[in-house]
């Protein structure tokens, strides 16, 4: 009997601890469409201060390492303002899509970013990005607004947002989690 026992707490608690595991960063998304426009929120949770979070957001063209991004690069920076020329590849079915733009971001240290795109192949791509402070944590949350300007129609741009942000964001997360910047760069 209490070989059964021990065998039934072990089946009923391992898919709970599995569950648990399987996300260390609890990455959450969620996109929702309204009259052409795609909002997206995400958020995920990272085991480090938030100087090195804010540097691992502000890390610009080091998001090449981000699947679909092929190419960023800071093209200017004034003040707290940062342009940033950035190339996207997506495969959507059979289509592949090569998408180019500029956004500006302005920055408030350790606190925040806003986002919005000034040229580019979307009618508008706008956002923030904001960092909470949880105890040996930071929360990483991320908004925004996108408008497509695609040929594509939008129930296949949509079904290949939901179903890829989740995946960008896991990629983040992992990618946040190891990275070491110098910590008086980080915490200027």
């Amino acid at each position: 009997m209490k070989w059964f026992l021990t065998l039934a707490l072990a089946f009923f608690l391992s898919p709970s601890f599995a569950q648990d595991n399987a996300d260390p960063f609890d990455v959450q998304v969620n996109v929702s469409r309204v009259d052409g426009q795609f909002h997206v929120q995400a958020s995920y949770s990272v085991p480090m201060n938030i100087c090195s979070a804010y540097t691992f957001i502000t890390d610009y063209e080091g998001s090449k390492n981000i699947p679909g991004i092929v190419e960023a690069k800071i093209i200017s920076r004034l003040g707290n303002k940062v342009r940033v020329y950035r190339v996207v590849e997506e495969q959507i079915l059979f289509f592949s899509i090569e998408m180019k733009s500029t956004v500006e971001y302005t920055e408030l240290p350790n606190k925040s970013l806003t986002f919005e795109q000034i040229s580019g192949d979307t009618r508008s791509y706008k956002g923030t990005w904001k960092l909470l402070e949880e105890k040996d944590k930071t929360v990483f949350k991320y908004d925004s607004q996108i408008e497509p300007n695609s040929f594509i129609p939008l129930a296949i741009v949509e079904y290949f947002i939901k179903n890829s942000m989740r995946g960008r964001f896991e990629s983040m997360a992992q990618r946040a989690s190891q990275y070491k910047p110098i910590e008086a760069v980080a915490c200027k």
